[in-house]
This record gives C-alpha cells, structure tokens and sequence, in this order.
C-alpha cells in the first residue's frame, strides 16, 4: 500500500498530458466557384458643343515678316471669335512654331513659316457654320481649318444610362451561362467599370472648307461603358 499513491499520480500525469495535446486548425475555405461576364452598354445624345481646331500659316522671306502677318491675321481671327462669345477657356493658343523654308536643292534658307494654331469651343451650334465663315474671311488664305469635332458638354447622363446598359448586359450573359451550365446563379460578388474606346472628333481637311456658309450636322454621340460582373454559383 505504500507504493500505490506514486501510481496513481503517476498516472493521472500520463492523462493530463494526453489532454493537452493541441488539434490541427481546420484550413482555409475553398473560394466559391463563380460566373464572370462582361457587357458594352451603349447610350447616345444630341451633342451640343462644336470642337474646332484652326490655324494661321503664313510664310515670308524673314521670320520677323511671317510672324508679323501671323499676328495679324490671328488676331483678326480672335476678334471674330470673341465677338461671337467664345472667351476665358472656350478659346487656348494651342500650337506656334516658327521653322525654315528650303529652296528646291534643300541646303538654302529660302524662308520662313510661322504657324499659329487655336482652339475654339463653340456652344451655339446653329450659328457655329456663320462665325466660323467670318473667322475664315478674316484671316484670308491663311486659314487651316485642322479640326471640327462635336461632343456633349455635360456627357453624364448618357455616360449613366450607358453604365446601367452594360450592367443589364452582363448579368443576363450570367444567367445564360449559368442556365446552360445546369448551376444556380448567387449572389454578385464584384462589379468592375473597364476602359471602352470613344470615337473621336470627326477631322475635316481645309481643302474641303467652304468659303460659303459651312453646313455643320451635329447627328448624335455615342458614349459606350464596358462593365464586368462577378456572380457566385450557388
């Protein structure tokens, strides 16, 4: 009987022991299978701004010669512009370069070139074809009509209906997906606005200027919004 209390305790640390033994932690949950479409929503809109891009070229045996009849010229087209209410950022001096002209064996100065090039916003569209004809007459054979391009001032509201098509678009991509797959389409896991190309300004060439008046068409633009949209399968 005197060796049967070491035993016993001996024993019971063999259980205590065994007790604290740490279990494995479970893993991570697998991540659940999902569907993943993509829709082009597309929304248009009457544009109601005029884009257009013009130059002064004008050449002389001196550049002090050519700039000064550039500066009268540009400025002539200016007045024109500014009297027909295109002022603060709807009118920018986007380009001037001064550079040589060559003779015809190309190793002799023969002139200069100076161009000036404008950018004018125009917000009244029906008299757009008018004051872009004074603005012409007023800088005379000079004038480079480089680019018209029309466009919405304010595209938010197309640019929405656009997102909200292209939204619709996707999910029933899914649910054709899921319907031909035989699984049950769950919930929407991610929602994710890509880059959609937009067409640019028309270009007119100046050869296709008319000195009469200029027939402007604004048509419609067309804003497109790609959207990519995650469902879960159920």
């Amino acid at each position: 009987m005197k060796h049967a209390l070491p035993v016993l305790l001996a024993a019971g640390a063999i259980g205590l022991t065994a007790c604290a033994v740490p279990t494995a932690a479970p893993g991570p949950a697998p991540a659940p299978a999902v569907i993943t479409t993509r829709g082009t929503g597309i929304a248009s809109g009457t544009p109601d701004l005029l884009t257009v891009t013009l130059g002064v070229q004008t050449r002389d045996r001196s550049a002090a010669a050519a700039l000064d009849a550039n500066n009268t010229r540009t400025t002539a087209l200016l007045d024109v512009l500014r009297a027909a209410g295109v002022t603060g950022p709807g009118l920018q001096t986007t380009g001037l370069t001064v550079h040589p002209t060559y003779d015809q064996t190309g190793s002799r100065i023969a002139g200069y070139e100076v161009s000036n090039t404008v950018t004018a916003r125009l917000t009244d569209l029906a008299a757009a074809g008018a004051v872009l004809d004074r603005a012409a007459e007023a800088a005379g054979d000079a004038i480079r009509v480089q680019q018209v391009g029309f466009s919405l001032d304010d595209e938010s509201p197309v640019r929405a209906a656009a997102r909200a098509d292209a939204v619709r678009r996707a999910v029933d991509q899914a649910e054709q997906v899921a319907e031909a797959a035989g699984v049950t389409l769950g919930p929407i896991r991610a929602i994710t606005e890509r880059p959609a190309e937009q067409p640019g300004p028309f270009p007119q060439a100046a050869d296709a200027y008319a000195r009469a008046a200029v027939p402007l068409e604004p048509g419609t633009t067309e804003l497109s919004v790609v959207v990519e949209v995650v469902h879960e399968i159920a």
